[in-house]
């Protein structure tokens, strides 16, 4: 690959991620790894892709709530490039349909929104990290959301009083509280770490469905991911939260440092990796 960029976008068949992927194309200089959990709509997203903008993406399937297949996404990735400039965890589960209200486990017996939204993506990023660190300055862009909510260390997997928005909220709490760990562990001129809240209720399937309107436009959440992929202004800018291109503040416990350090050990005994 001979692309001035490299970037790998999870959830990349449907919704932000697959506009983003055209959106990247578009830009001409950059060579795209495209992530999804069914091959036929991957194909079908990666010759779309190539018929509107002459960029042939490489596609890698994978279903995010089965942390073997995460595992084995991140060697495959790295089995196929040398370089990784750029990674977007873009994948996720809404808080109610078309993914269920009621509360699910993943293969590895997590509550799943937790699963998907956010081990899945940490478990990604560490096992992408020695190429991304190669690849500097390179970046890890978290979509994450302004709905939040505070992790409960006595119950994470929320096994009492279910409820699926509480269930994603806390996930993407997990998503942001992480980005911001990472952040203070790797020295930015390596990687940065950002995420951000792209748009409120843009007409995606989740939205839609679950919805039933939409409130920004597809395009307003495109452009501000595509902001943090492209923008050298963002060089060695690590840590941060944006609300769609406005940097924000989350959620308290996020930037909490007992807080972030009990959620990183967690994360690491839940994915199998070793205490740091």
């Amino acid at each position: 690959m001979t692309q001035s960029r490299i970037v790998l976008i999870t959830g990349a068949t449907d919704g932000l991620g697959r506009a983003l992927a055209h959106r990247l194309a578009a830009d001409g200089d950059t060579a795209l790894l495209l992530h999804g959990r069914d091959q036929a709509r991957l194909d079908a997203t990666a010759a779309a892709v190539h018929e509107a903008h002459g960029v042939r993406p490489r596609t890698f399937r994978a279903d995010l709530a089965d942390l073997a297949q995460v595992r084995a996404l991140a060697a495959a990735v790295r089995e196929a490039t040398d370089r990784l400039d750029v990674l977007v965890n873009n994948a996720g589960v809404g808080g109610g349909e078309p993914d269920g209200r009621d509360r699910r486990v993943s293969e590895d017996g997590y509550e799943l929104r937790f699963a998907v939204n956010y081990l899945a993506g940490f478990l990604l990023t560490h096992e992408l990290l020695p190429l991304l660190r190669a690849s500097a300055p390179a970046r890890v862009v978290n979509v994450a959301s302004l709905g939040q909510q505070d992790i409960d260390f006595d119950d994470v997997m929320l096994e009492r009083h279910y409820d699926g928005m509480r269930a994603y909220c806390q996930s993407k709490l997990a998503q942001i509280s992480s980005t911001v760990e990472l952040a203070e562990r790797i020295p930015a001129d390596e990687v940065t770490f950002n995420s951000l809240h792209p748009a409120t209720f843009m007409p995606t399937k989740m939205v839609l469905q679950e919805i039933g309107h939409s409130i920004d436009s597809l395009e307003t959440g495109v452009e501000a991911t595509r902001r943090l992929v492209v923008d050298p202004k963002l060089a060695g800018v690590s840590g941060r939260f944006y609300d769609r291109q406005r940097e924000a503040k989350a959620l308290k416990q996020a930037y909490d440092k007992q807080a972030r350090a009990e959620l990183y050990r967690l994360s690491l005994k839940l994915v199998g990796l070793p205490q740091e």
